[in-house]
């Protein structure tokens, strides 16, 4: 299994990188590398416009179809690098919690592989009754059905784990490592960059 850093966002609501964005000083993505490499022997950014991040210092895929999204960026990986599986996180997620990527890495390594190959597709967490896909694992074995789904024009990977073989990890779980669910904070906007204590001179 390898990290894998979705940054292949078109960024419409806020004018910058958001990846490069500071919370206590060091940008997002260097946060969300530095714990990835903790955990993975390999991690590596999924981006479309790869100049831009060529000062992360970590391999760069870019996407293997001309439809951008998400989805594209996770087969891109998996067909590119042939991984058995990614642990996927935004680019914009600022507070990786380590302790619930290690509980999810075992999770799906003992009840999604040791109890069958191929048995799923995915796994999952839930927060507040919402599923999480891009805090998540991708097994290699989606790849073809989320390749497919993309050539029919479905883009949303929340819409997509209905055609997935999904263990989902319940807020019960989740919230024994990351009461708060800080894992799942993601920047979209500048007033959600203020929220989490970002700087305003963004605009």
């Amino acid at each position: 299994m390898i990290g894998l850093i979705l940054a292949g966002g078109e960024n419409k609501r806020i004018p910058v990188l958001k990846g490069f964005l500071t919370i206590e000083g060091r940008a997002i993505i260097q946060r969300s590398i530095d714990v990835l490499t903790r955990v993975f022997g390999r991690v590596v950014i999924s981006a479309n416009m790869p100049e831009r991040y060529f000062s992360c210092g970590i391999p760069l895929i870019g996407d293997i179809r001309k439809e951008k999204g998400p989805m594209t960026g996770i087969v891109s990986v998996l067909v590119a690098t042939g991984a058995e599986a990614v642990f996927v996180v935004a680019c914009d997620m600022p507070f990786i919690n380590e302790k619930l990527i290690r509980y999810m890495v075992e999770k799906h390594r003992t009840e999604c592989t040791e109890q069958g190959a191929g048995n799923y597709d995915a796994t999952i967490p839930v927060f507040r009754s919402y599923k999480e896909p891009l805090f998540g694992i991708y097994a290699r074995s989606a790849a073809p059905r989320m390749e497919s789904l993309i050539r029919n024009g479905q883009r949303s990977l929340t819409d997509v784990l209905a055609h997935l073989r999904v263990k989902y990890i319940t807020e019960q779980e989740v919230r024994a490592v990351d009461p708060e669910g800080e894992s799942f904070v993601n920047i979209n906007t500048v007033e959600d960059y203020e929220r989490i204590g970002g700087k305003t001179c963004l605009v």
